[in-house]
């Protein structure tokens, strides 16, 4: 027999005054744009870094240096993907983002924007794992060069026991590999440039499910978890698998 999952719900209201409760976050919200619009210029604005190292991965085409990892264009969007050489397969938190590539890649090439995963596990793991999980999205290895260690998403044991390593030193983290996003800029010389990084909570915006359960009444209702994302899966593991989809009118032939 199937089990119903129960909401435990907030005060009830009548619909104005759930309006003018909505109305006054609303503003908050607001606000909240403005503020993101302000800090994505401050991103903008930042200074650059050359890259120096002389780079080459692993990728199906063959071995590539950081230039051509651009495919062509002037950015290079890099996600750093946990998947370290004696894995037997990716994270699940990576994975879950990972989940969303694949439809925003196309998008991102329209704007100028190449985009690649980067793991320091092998090509061939790297390919038998994309290949279960159904992506198609660019994955490059980085195994055999300091890419990784260089754009501090991979550790040493000793590293990890000397204290704060990981998010540009202000944390602790309990894994050898991490997680994390770039973007790098190329000039008409072929020139490569480091814009910027993000790590830890930084990588929110790259989970889209975390924009549904934020909005739901529950919200993301980790807090009784071992740590906070302890309930991911990769998604072929799930008890629980969507249902439905080729039924109604579209699929009628309308």
């Amino acid at each position: 027999m199937a089990t119903t999952n129960v909401v435990v719900g907030s005060k009830i209201v009548s619909q104005p005054e759930w309006l003018a409760a909505r109305k006054k976050l609303l503003a908050k919200e607001k606000e909240l744009t403005h503020l993101r619009d302000a800090l994505a210029a401050e991103r903008r604005a930042l200074p650059w870094v050359r890259v120096e190292q002389n780079y080459v991965f692993d990728t199906p085409a063959g071995k590539k240096t950081m230039a051509e990892l651009f495919d062509g264009r002037s950015q290079l969007a890099v996600y750093h993907f946990m998947f370290g050489p004696e894995w037997k397969e990716g994270c699940p938190s990576c994975s879950m983002a990972a989940d969303g590539f694949d439809g925003v890649h196309p998008h991102l090439i329209q704007r100028d924007v190449t985009f690649t995963a980067i793991s320091q596990g092998s090509l061939d793991q790297i390919q038998a794992f994309k290949k279960r999980m159904g992506w198609r999205f660019p994955w490059a290895s980085s195994q055999g060069n300091t890419f990784n260690h260089d754009f501090q998403v991979s550790f040493t044991k000793e590293e990890l026991a000397s204290g704060e390593v990981y998010n540009f030193g202000t944390m602790k983290f309990g894994s050898e590999e991490a997680p994390g996003f770039s973007m790098f800029a190329k000039d008409s010389s072929g020139n490569v440039f480091h814009t910027y990084s993000t790590y830890g909570r930084g990588l929110d915006e790259l989970l889209g499910v975390y924009y549904f359960l934020d909005r739901s009444a529950k919200g993301r209702d980790e807090d009784a978890l071992s740590f906070p994302m302890a309930w991911v899966r990769h998604h072929d593991r799930y008890e629980v698998r969507p249902t439905g989809g080729d039924s109604g009118c579209c699929s009628a032939g309308h």
